[in-house]
């Protein structure tokens, strides 16, 4: 399981059966065998949303369901960070780890200043920036000294300004429905000789290419933006709050950010059957499947959106969407596979009622799932 491409079909499973690895510290051991970890820049693709309905041609009606959550079918509040029952840590990335991921994946963004300039004293001034983070999570720019946006901090030097930067979680979000996060604080010019420069020199150098043209310019320095409060959204009529600046200094980005999209796009394309047998035999969908999509990956699992026909009218359908925790964190797209394709294993082993002689646990019973939302639509 562990090499098996993705586009490998689940009937890999039905002659490797004996490879199945039952135990989560055998998974453990395995991964370390398999894995070295170095430190590196890690980006984000954050969660993609519940679908919107047309209004004016569907009755929607929004029902957010709490309860404890644990394994196989339990419920948790939308946006919940809640832990899954024998893993020991949480199966959804929280609000820190979220917003820490937004403004890692993201290089660019909004810099709101307060204008000095003539009849507009005070106002915010908006201008496009580049920035990338120090190892702290602080934004650090490359400005000219002699830019609107640089006059207007330096005529101010303790007032504060905000970064504003937007990511389209998956790159199917459009408006308002992106994860974004506002940055506040003040910004401070840094000194040549600071001990994190030539990390930040480097950093910047391989994320914007045009920075080895200017950044020896005695017309352009580096300035870091100490956040004193941080706001995230995470898209359209979702999670929405302040952020703890000291939580989100210690939070880690998604280890899987560049790669979400990909992996969402091969899910949904070559695993339909693979994700029709895990709603049913999983996730416990009893009616007609109408559509099922995988919405977002991350290291901590993938969320599932199952439509399906609500009694015996066709015309109702109801929407759920579900969270399917994997059992060990990954620390790779390779870890995101496998993990994928044991959960996968198991729907097909409970379909087919297959039991293991040497396993305590039935297929499928060891899979944390939350059930996030549902959405009766009419």
């Amino acid at each position: 399981l562990l090499a098996a491409p993705w586009h490998t079909s689940l009937s890999f499973s039905h002659d490797a059966k004996k490879m199945k690895v039952s135990s989560s510290s055998t998974i453990l051991a395995l991964l370390s065998a398999l894995h070295t970890t170095t430190a590196f820049q890690t980006r984000s693709r954050l969660n993609a949303l519940v679908g919107q309905h047309d209004a004016s041609t569907n009755r929607l009606s929004a029902v957010l369901v709490a309860a404890e959550p644990s394994v196989n079918g339990a419920t948790a509040p939308n946006g919940a960070s809640s832990p899954s029952s024998g893993t020991g840590w949480d199966i959804k990335l929280n609000v820190n780890e979220k917003a820490r991921t937004v403004t890692a994946v993201c290089t660019s963004g909004t810099l709101c200043t307060s204008s000095g300039a003539e009849g507009i004293e005070g106002a915010p001034f908006g201008s496009y920036v580049d920035y990338v983070l120090d190892d702290e999570g602080n934004p650090v720019l490359l400005m000219n000294d002699f830019s609107m946006h640089t006059m207007n901090i330096q005529s101010d030097p303790d007032g504060l300004v905000t970064l504003f930067t937007q990511w389209a979680g998956n790159g199917k979000g459009k408006g308002q429905d992106v994860s974004r996060c506002s940055v506040t604080g003040k910004v401070k010019k840094i000194e040549r000789n600071a001990e994190d420069m030539d990390a930040l020199r480097m950093r910047y150098s391989i994320t914007h290419s045009y920075a080895d043209q200017v950044m020896d310019s005695p017309k352009f320095s580096f300035y870091r933006l100490q956040p004193e409060k941080i706001y995230f959204v995470g898209g359209f009529g979702v999670l929405a709050k302040w952020v703890d600046v000291d939580a989100y200094q210690a939070a880690n980005p998604d280890i899987l950010a560049e790669e979400s999209s990909d992996i969402l796009n091969r899910l949904n394309k070559d695993h339909a059957e693979d994700l029709k047998l895990t709603a049913t035999h999983l996730l416990n969908v009893e009616t007609e499947i109408q559509s099922i999509r995988v919405t977002n990956v991350d290291r901590l699992g993938m969320d599932v959106r199952v439509t399906s026909q609500k009694g015996a009218r066709r015309n109702r359908l109801l929407t759920d969407e579900f969270r399917i925790g994997f059992r060990i964190p990954v620390l790779s797209v390779e870890d995101a596979k496998s993990e994928i394709l044991k959960v996968f294993q198991e729907a097909w082993e409970k379909g087919n009622g297959m039991v293991w002689e040497d396993d305590d646990v039935l297929p499928g019973e060891s899979v944390p799932i939350l059930k996030i939302a549902a959405d009766d639509l009419e």
